[in-house]
């Protein structure tokens, strides 16, 4: 992450071959709710600290491929699939693997929180 603040990134959300461009985005390390590593809900694993990622799409069209990305009406995760590459003496492309853990909607954009739960230099 202190490489990511010396060095610009650009990030892409690929949905169904769609890409969309993610903005404003921020990864931090932080604490989850639970006391030990388990599986939440049946669903995934959790550690006590996670990779979050946060950032914002302003292209609405995205909504409804998100639909079926986020616990809540499904009964799973499907993963969300984030391209980058970090500009350095020798770029690396990266693909960022995440669960959608929240959504917020406005007239002009939506912001996603993630989880990652993997990463993969591509």
């Amino acid at each position: 992450m202190e490489f990511n603040k010396n060095h610009s990134a650009d990030f892409l959300l690929d949905l169904n071959e769609n890409k969309y461009n993610l903005k404003s985005v921020s990864i931090t390390n932080s604490p989850t709710p639970v006391n030990e590593p388990t599986t939440r809900g049946g669903v995934y694993f959790s550690e006590k600290y996670a990779y979050k990622m946060q950032g914002t799409v302003e292209d609405l069209s995205v909504v409804p491929l998100l639909t079926k990305k986020m616990l809540g009406p499904n009964t799973e995760f499907l993963e969300i699939k984030i391209l980058t590459t970090v500009h350095s003496d020798t770029p690396m492309r990266i693909e960022i693997t995440t669960n959608l853990t929240n959504s917020v909607q406005t007239p002009k954009s939506i912001e996603l929180s993630m989880v990652i739960v993997d990463l993969k230099t591509i």
